[in-house]
Order: C-alpha cells, then sequence, then structure tokens
C-alpha cells in the first residue's frame, strides 16, 4: 500500500507548495478539502492541516472534523491550522497588534523537539497572518518564538501533534524543508519511496491492468503533459494507443511536422491531421477573445472526435490531467470565477461516451517533467514552454486570418531562435509574441511605413497561477527588435511587455 500524508486544505494559497515541499522529500502526499477527509486507509501517515485566508474568529470559519485524526495520526498544523488547533480546544486567538506579514526570525527553544530537531537556534521563517495565539490550551508547550509571536510553534504534551504560526513550505523559511522533513520522515516515519522511477513503474503496471486489450485515444498536443502521458501508455498497451495530433493552423512556425516527426521517432502510433482551413475558415471576421477560444475548442472537438471514429472499438480517452487540474476541480471555495475559458478536451467525453484514463493526474508540473526524463523523452519536448491550446487564436489580437498568423509566425519564430541562442530560454517559464490590432508610422530608408506592431512576452512562473515578467538584457531585445524588423515584412514596431500576473494575465487574450 502506499504510504501517504494527508494535507486537508481550508483555501490557502499556499496550500499546494506544501504538497510540493514533501514530494520534492520523496513522500506522497494529497490534498483534499477539510469538509471531506478520506478514508484513512493504513497508508494514511500524517495529517498537516493548511493555512487560510479565514481568521478562525469568523463566523464562516472552516471547522474540520478530526476525531478520527488527533491523538492518533501524526499531527501539524500551519498557520490558521495552528490556529484552530489552539482555539478549538481551549486556547485563544486574536488579531495581532499589527498583520504579520514576511520575513522574521525564529529562537528555537527546545532544539531537541522532534519537529525542530536539526534546526539552527535562530533561523528565518515567513510569517502571513492576521491573528495570533494568545493563549495555549493546557498541555500545550511553546518551542519557538518570534520576537512578536511567543508562540510561534508549539506541541502537545502526550500526543504526536504540533503547531507553526510560521509556512515552511515557502522558500523564505531557510530551514523549512528540514522541518517538514523531520514531519513527514521522522515523526510520520515515511520510507521517502516516492521517486519517478517508482511511479512510471507502479502506473505502467496499473495501466495494464486497468486498460487490457482495449484500446484508447489521445490527442497530443506537442506539449509536455500529453507526451508524457502518451509514453506511459504507449509503456502499458503499446500499439493499442491511438493518437491523433491536431494541426489547427495556428501553430508556430513548422510545428506541425517537427512534433509529428519527434513522436513518430519515439515509436508512437499517431496520426496527424492537417485542419488549418477549417478552423481559419471559421475564425475569419471574428474579433472577441472568448468567441475565438470558443470556436477553437468546438472544431477542435469536431475534428478529434472525427478521427477518434475513425478507429474501431476504442473504449477509453486518455487525458494529460494532472494534479493541480483535479485539486482545483475539488476547491474549497468552489469553483473559482471564470477569466477565461481554457482549451482542452473536457467536452469529449459526454459526445463520444468513452471512459477517462489519466495517467498523470498524481503528478505537479515539475514532477511530469521528472517523469518524463525518466522515460527518456527527448528534453526538447520536455523543456517547452507552455503553449496555449488555442494557439496562436490568441495572440492575435483582433481578427485572426491566414496573412497574419504568417506574420506572426515568423516574428514568433525569431525570438524563440534568439532565445536559445543567448541561453534564455531555459531560464524563462514562457515566452510569446503577440501581434497586436494597431499599426503605427515608421520609416524605412527614404519612405514612410504604416505597419503592424508585435508584443514580445516572457515570465517567470512555478504553475502559471503568478507570473513576474522576465528582466531580458537590452542588448538581447535591441537585436529581437532590430531582426524581426527587418526580416518581418508587415512589421515596424517592436514593444516588450512588463506586465506581471496578476493584475495582467499571461497571455492577452
Amino acid at each position: 500500500m502506499q504510504e501517504k500524508i494527508l494535507i486537508l486544505d481550508f483555501g490557502s494559497q499556499y496550500t499546494q507548495l506544501i504538497a510540493r515541499r514533501v514530494r520534492e522529500l520523496n513522500v506522497y502526499c494529497e490534498i483534499h478539502p477539510y469538509n471531506r477527509i478520506p478514508t484513512l486507509d493504513a497508508g494514511v501517515k500524517g495529517v498537516i492541516l493548511s493555512g487560510s485566508p479565514y481568521s478562525v474568529r469568523d463566523e464562516q470559519a472552516p471547522h474540520p472534523e478530526l476525531g478520527a485524526i488527533k491523538g492518533r495520526l501524526p499531527l501539524l498544523g500551519v498557520c490558521y491550522g495552528a490556529q484552530w488547533l489552539a482555539q478549538n480546544y481551549g486556547g485563544q486567538v486574536e488579531p495581532a497588534a499589527s498583520r504579520e506579514y514576511g520575513r522574521a526570525m525564529l529562537n528555537v527553544t527546545d532544539r531537541e523537539d522532534a519537529l525542530l530537531k536539526g534546526m539552527p537556534e535562530r533561523t528565518q521563517v515567513w510569517m502571513s497572518h492576521g491573528d495570533t495565539i494568545t493563549l495555549l490550551p493546557a498541555g500545550y508547550r511553546v518551542t519557538a518564538s518570534t520576537d512578536d509571536v511567543h508562540n510561534a510553534a508549539f506541541r502537545i504534551e502526550g500526543e504526536p501533534t504540533w503547531g507553526i504560526q510560521f509556512h515552511p513550505e515557502v522558500y523564505h523559511s531557510t530551514d523549512g524543508l528540514k522541518l517538514l522533513e523531520n514531519f513527514v520522515a521522522g515523526i510520520c516515519g515515511c520510507r521517502r519511496d516516492w521517486s519517478p522511477e517508482s511511479f512510471v513503474d507502479a502506473t505502467v503496471r496499473e495501466l495494464r491492468e486497468k486498460l487490457g486489450d482495449d484500446k484508447v485515444v489521445l490527442g497530443l498536443s506537442g506539449g509536455v503533459d500529453s507526451s508524457v502521458a502518451a509514453i506511459l501508455l504507449h509503456r502499458a498497451i503499446g500499439k493499442n494507443l491511438y493518437c491523433i495530433f491536431v494541426d489547427t493552423g495556428l501553430l508556430r512556425k513548422n510545428e506541425f511536422t517537427d512534433v509529428l516527426a519527434s513522436y513518430r521517432h519515439m515509436g508512437l502510433n499517431v496520426k496527424g491531421v492537417q485542419a488549418g482551413e477549417k478552423f481559419l475558415g471559421d475564425l475569419r471576421g471574428v474579433t472577441d477573445p472568448e468567441a475565438k477560444r470558443k470556436i477553437i475548442g468546438r472544431d477542435f472537438i469536431e475534428v478529434f472526435n472525427a478521427e477518434a471514429k475513425a478507429i474501431e472499438n476504442v473504449q477509453w480517452l486518455a487525458q494529460g490531467t494532472i494534479y493541480p487540474d483535479v485539486i482545483e476541480s475539488m476547491s474549497v471555495n468552489g469553483p473559482s470565477a471564470t477569466i477565461k475559458s481554457h482549451h482542452n478536451v473536457g467536452g469529449l467525453p459526454e459526445e463520444m461516451h468513452l471512459r477517462i484514463v489519466e495517467p498523470l493526474r498524481l503528478l505537479f508540473k515539475d514532477e511530469v517533467r521528472r517523469v518524463g526524463r525518466t522515460l527518456g523523452i527527448d528534453p526538447l519536448i520536455l523543456e517547452r514552454h507552455p503553449f496555449p491550446g488555442p494557439g496562436l487564436g490568441i495572440r492575435i489580437l483582433g481578427e485572426v486570418t491566414p496573412e497574419r498568423v504568417a506574420v506572426l509566425q515568423e516574428a514568433d519564430r525569431i525570438y524563440m531562435d534568439a532565445l536559445k541562442e543567448w541561453g534564455l530560454y531555459d531560464k524563462v517559464w514562457q515566452a510569446g509574441t503577440i501581434l497586436l490590432p494597431v499599426k503605427s508610422v515608421g520609416v524605412m530608408g527614404d519612405e514612410r511605413t504604416y505597419e503592424s506592431c508585435v508584443a514580445l512576452r516572457a515570465v517567470t512562473s512555478t504553475d502559471g497561477m503568478t507570473a513576474d515578467w522576465v528582466h531580458l538584457p537590452y542588448d538581447f531585445l535591441a537585436r529581437v527588435s532590430n531582426d524581426i524588423i527587418n526580416r518581418v515584412r508587415g512589421i515596424n514596431r517592436v514593444v516588450y511587455d512588463i506586465s506581471s500576473k496578476p493584475p495582467a494575465t499571461i497571455e492577452w487574450e
């Protein structure tokens, strides 16, 4: 049975980060809403209570039912989790004299405590709360403090329960990973055998048992997730996996032929479908971003559906769903407001009456890449930047025409090639070129021009939820701007996007 740590989510922005850190320690963990605690089988070795945007004093504050957990399994409360353990069992939580956000120095007063063992006497931690524990219940003992927070860390005498008012999972907590290691390996006794290699072996075995001789269809995108999912399935069922790679006419320059060739080199049973005329025809005259996304999504479903139906006796649809998608679908606070529609194959199961198989549903993005390396997948695929499902259709602001696609493909190719040439591509999480729906006056030689403008975008991120713009070298930007203007007919101006997310989004549409 797989050992695991359960993380009960109270809606904190850091909950996924706790899971990522635990996984870095080669310990498998799962996130579940605090009010939907799964069955505690023998594989559960410990439980972590996350932070929360709520105050424990709020009427609507989350209240977990821990009767089967507290005192029976190792338990660690983080921030809100610690405050709840204090408030709910006879202590007191009050508003902090001043809200405590940012770095603080933790003074470890009990260096023999199992949670803090091996940590320095003073260490930097990250605070993020507006309340503070002013009184601990009877039987609770302080193990660490800061200058402003006396009860920064505590444990309950006689049971394996700890609480901390700081966030060990963020990078600013310099010894946070050591604290988490103490909990999952020392206190919970996890074997730390969760690794890419063990995941591959277990997943291939499970896929063989689950799928048998059934046929499976998978839509490839050229991206990391679908590629890794395809190789896992291929190892399990071989030629019974049927891959479909659709050219929407909105891919990067030469991407269809290049990616298709790399897939065939990996031995995949893949069919390339060129459907650009359909997509571009249906997008004619459309300028609204949401309308474009919906048309592209609808057309993809129609093309994919037609190709899948041509395969006899297909029983499964494979998807490259990863763990953040699963977590977001069971959010504590319900689904988030729709910022923009996401292009995926979510509408296919109802139309095709196929069962779903998701080989990557347990993995974070960085883990998908590590599994891909274990599988021997070409680094050119594994290290590709994320690329939106609607492709260049949402990087062309305004109407999408064959002419505008061709212009953007040329400019984008120059930008991507330059990032790689200058050794910047792998330092950027995602980059792209956006064709703007405006023209501006320029001069080339002795002639006046009135041509289009492109914006260059480059961001750093871990999961796309937040992103910062990259400070690319001025010399690099000057070189790219010059090359695009000189080599791409129809462009006479290049700008660089210095917006972060939030408030902007990574893509412009």
